[in-house]
């Protein structure tokens, strides 16, 4: 008897049919699929209002450049215990974010 486990068909080193491709969904990135569509449709209100409202224009680009931060937010701490270099990727985005931040300040 064989006392290793039987590998899956299609892995590597494996001989058999190869996986399937498996389109790319938002889910799989540690987003779920209705975060940028709600962001986007917030800004469009948002920026619409500030057309009407100039004074609102800085909280509407305000929330324009904020849908990217939640979303790397969300995929740091949501996959966390999923995928550790999903969210250690979304927290150096963020980090290198700050630099450029950092930076402009201390050009202007």
């Amino acid at each position: 008897m064989n006392d290793r486990t039987p590998e899956q068909p299609g892995q590597p080193g494996q001989s058999g049919p190869p996986r399937p491709n498996i389109p790319f969904s938002p889910e799989q990135a540690g987003l779920p699929a209705w975060l940028f569509p709600a962001g986007f449709w917030a800004a469009v209100a948002a920026l619409t209002l500030a057309v009407l409202v100039p004074r609102l224009a800085f909280l509407a680009v305000a929330w324009v450049m904020l849908v990217p931060v939640l979303a790397a937010l969300w995929v740091a701490v949501t996959a966390w215990k999923r995928d550790r270099r999903l969210s250690v990727a979304a927290l150096v985005a963020l980090a290198g974010l700050g630099v450029v931040f950092l930076v402009k300040s201390w050009l202007a």
